[in-house]
């Protein structure tokens, strides 16, 4: 098994993520031996998720936004769910943060509706990406290439289209990280 052991991970996130696409990584992640923190804006010590058709459990903060250092981490995961990225891609601290792993060739992981982040912070440009469907003309109109399948990297981006992806996508996170 492919071990993270020294590896930090950040998960930037807010409530209204889907429940599986944070809480998965977030624990494959730090099964493989990586730390992983979550993060998100403003200085909520827990934000809620949302499981499938209703409010769903409720995960810690590690560090908030303001105090999260780029540089500090090997890699980014981005959760979907509606709600979730759609409040993150119109705030410009967690879009910068968003664009700064990208400028430093870092791995970011984006599934479901998380790859709305790739496209506010340019990083879809002229990259191969996967989402869910209803995302797909947003990403293309970013100069992004969407391919139907349950992983794609192309490069730094990691990118799948729904919870039933994410044993694919997790799988390339650690072995992205693990490079």
């Amino acid at each position: 098994m492919t071990t993270l052991d020294g590896k930090k991970i950040a998960i930037l996130a807010t409530d209204g993520f889907e429940q599986s696409e944070l809480e998965q990584p977030l624990q494959d992640l730090r099964k493989a031996g990586a730390q992983v923190d979550v993060i998100t804006p403003g200085d909520a010590t827990s934000i809620k998720g949302w499981d499938k058709k209703d409010w769903g459990r409720s995960v810690d903060v590690d560090v908030a936004l303001s105090k999260a250092d780029h540089s500090a981490y090997d890699a980014l995961v981005l959760p979907g769910g509606q709600m979730n990225p759609d409040v993150l891609r119109a705030d410009d601290d967690a879009v910068a943060f968003v664009r700064a792993f990208g400028d430093a060739g870092k791995p970011v992981a984006a599934i479901c509706h998380g790859p709305w982040l790739l496209v506010e912070s340019g990083l879809a440009k002229g990259r191969k990406v996967t989402s869910w469907p209803s995302v797909k003309t947003d990403l293309v109109n970013a100069g992004a290439q969407w391919e139907d399948a349950e992983v794609v990297v192309d490069g730094n981006l990691i990118t799948s289209r729904k919870p039933d992806d994410l044993p694919a996508f997790n799988a390339a996170i650690v072995k992205a990280v693990a490079a």
